[in-house]
């Protein structure tokens, strides 16, 4: 017999499928109210038809894929270098004092792409999962495990919208709002038939009604249109959002608080220009940046930073100023650590205009102290 914990917890995930569930119905009968009711037996130009199913089912068909893609994309995990090993997770829990702590995980950090650091200034550690959390991962209590540059746990889509799915997401909302905008622009006329009225007597009134389509259709094309011009504006909002987001190279979570480097925090640590930010997210060949096909540049776990590498955002140099040449007293705030392929591919790739000003970064490093985060 299954002990009554593990019931629970199955329970409480088909609860966690019901908005998808939601979202997949509504999806269900607008294809039938739109297809069925609206175009085969409203409409009567069979030109106008043909172009609107055409259209419609490509829209349909690219909406569906990037949503199943959201949805059963697993999220990404760090790799196994960023997790402790038998040896050193005994020596933490050996250790009694915070700083012995910490020194044993910068010892480990030493060798591993990690720039960040918590809010306090120590090593990003995850006491849940047993390891250094790489750049812009974090903890997911829905998942109940670190999710790779982890953007929030989104429920429409019971997933959580990380590295691993994040463009697929990009693509669902901007299809999803193609979707809605095409519904709403060729469902208006006969929306509008519905409600107009040709004359004021009762007679007339009858006698309008009487010539539209069956009861039933009118109820489609009445909701159907509501239906999707609600949906329409709320995801305006979102995508433009994200796109914001895509443009600055932020994640959900990083916009509303900042990273934490060395020498403090940075909302614009990890921006590279909005044409650099986007290639990252979408890839380098276009013939997949319209595709719910993964082609987004890196490993998820390490992330070129314009604090380590020149920030094409950053005004030019003085003329006359070796850039190579560090002025005395000046270090550099991070260890040389090589990046991965793509990211050296991506820093080196082209140059993008545009400035942005910087947070006031301050010199001090706060006393490191283990911030276990869950």
């Amino acid at each position: 017999m299954a002990p009554s914990g593990s019931r629970s917890f199955d329970c409480w995930r088909v609860l966690y499928w019901i908005p998808v569930l939601f979202i997949s119905l509504i999806v269900a009968w607008s294809y039938y109210a739109y297809v069925v009711q609206l175009c085969i037996e409203t409409i009567e130009n069979m030109g106008e038809k043909t172009v609107y199913l055409l259209i419609y089912h490509l829209l349909f068909l690219m909406f569906v894929w990037s949503y199943w893609q959201t949805i059963y994309s697993k999220p990404m995990n760090p790799l196994k270098e960023f997790h402790l090993s038998h040896v050193d997770k005994e020596l933490l829990e050996r250790e009694d004092r915070r700083e012995s702590q910490q020194e044993i995980l910068r010892r480990i950090a030493k060798d591993l792409p990690i720039y960040t650091r918590t809010m306090s200034g120590a090593i990003r550690y995850c006491d849940r999962c047993l390891l250094l959390k790489p750049d812009r991962c974090h903890h997911c209590s829905a998942c109940d495990m670190c999710i790779l540059k982890m953007d929030h746990h989104c429920p429409w889509v019971n997933n959580c919208v990380g590295f691993a799915n994040y463009k697929f997401f990009m693509l669902f909302l901007a299809y999803s709002l193609l979707y809605c905008l095409f519904v709403t622009a060729t469902d208006m006329q006969y929306f509008i038939q519905f409600w107009t009225v040709d004359g004021k007597t009762h007679d007339r009134l009858i006698q309008y009604l009487n010539g539209l389509p069956d009861t039933q259709a009118k109820f489609h094309i009445m909701f159907l249109f509501f239906a999707a011009s609600t949906f329409s504006v709320s995801l305006a909002f979102l995508f433009a959002y994200h796109c914001w987001l895509v443009c600055k190279n932020r994640s959900t979570l990083e916009a509303f608080r900042a990273p934490a480097f060395q020498h403090g925090t940075d909302k614009n640590g990890f921006s590279l220009g909005a044409y650099k930010n986007f290639r990252q997210v979408f890839g380098d060949e276009k013939k997949y940046w319209l595709l719910p096909i993964f082609s987004s540049l890196g490993d998820g776990c390490s992330f070129p930073t314009c604090l380590v590498n020149p920030d094409p955002e950053q005004p030019s140099i003085p003329p006359g100023r070796n850039p190579s040449v560090k002025s005395a007293g000046e270090s550099h705030p991070f260890p040389p650590k090589p990046l991965r392929e793509s990211q050296s591919r991506l820093l080196n790739n082209g140059q993008t205009d545009g400035s942005e000003d910087r947070d006031k970064r301050g010199t001090s490093n706060p006393a490191l102290t283990i911030e276990k985060e869950t």
